[in-house]
């Protein structure tokens, strides 16, 4: 906490220091226009500015543990369905994407079938993660099952929102588009479902 209350502290002064920089966060006073809704992990490892390069203003996030995005209901509405509405209704984003990601706790927890009694908010959150035809209670950090079923749980998450009315109705009139990401934490590398490819095809971007 120690180094982040630091950086925090003479941000200011550094960006004074860079007039381009400067520049470019001022422009963002005006208001923001992201072309991208970026929904991924709340994990730690897993940065969206640092994987895509985007600079203040180009993305609007949606952070959830296991990048889970909740179906819609109109008579119960979530934080989560908020950001989503106002990104494509308000915001007009062109894209979303979806990014799952490696050694992806959440999903593993839910194909293992761990024992979350202890955190009965997190049991209840992942109630909404049951990847289809993910293997059960044997995916391992890091194996290629669990990526398996992270895959899959982040394609399924497409289907979600493709239930949100907002997402619906612009889809349908060509004004946007869904995007499937897998993120290794340990290499960098990110690949995009291509689902002319394959019965699971996540390919190298």
């Amino acid at each position: 906490m120690r180094t982040l209350v630091a950086h925090a502290r003479s941000f200011a002064s550094t960006l004074a220091a860079d007039p381009e920089r400067a520049r470019r966060l001022r422009a963002l006073e005006a208001g923001q226009s992201p072309e991208v809704l970026f929904i991924s992990c709340a994990d730690s490892r897993v940065v969206p500015s640092l994987i895509t390069g985007a600079r203040p203003g180009e993305l609007f996030e949606l952070r959830t543990a296991g990048n889970i995005v909740p179906e819609y209901r109109s008579d119960r509405p979530t934080g989560e369905a908020a950001t989503v509405e106002f990104a494509v209704g308000v915001l007009e984003v062109r894209d979303i994407v979806v990014c799952g990601h490696s050694h992806c706790g959440a999903i593993g927890a839910v194909v293992r079938g761990d024992d979350l009694s202890a955190v009965p908010a997190v049991r209840g959150w992942l109630d909404h993660a049951v990847p289809p035809g993910a293997p059960a209670r044997t995916a391992r950090p890091g194996a290629p099952d669990l990526a398996e079923a992270v895959q899959r749980h982040t394609v399924a998450q497409l289907e979600t929102l493709r239930s949100y009315p907002c997402v619906r109705e612009r889809l349908d009139s060509g004004r946007l588009a869904l995007h499937a990401w897998y993120y290794e934490v340990h290499t960098g590398l990110v690949s995009a479902y291509r689902p002319d490819d394959g019965a699971l095809p996540f390919r190298p971007l």
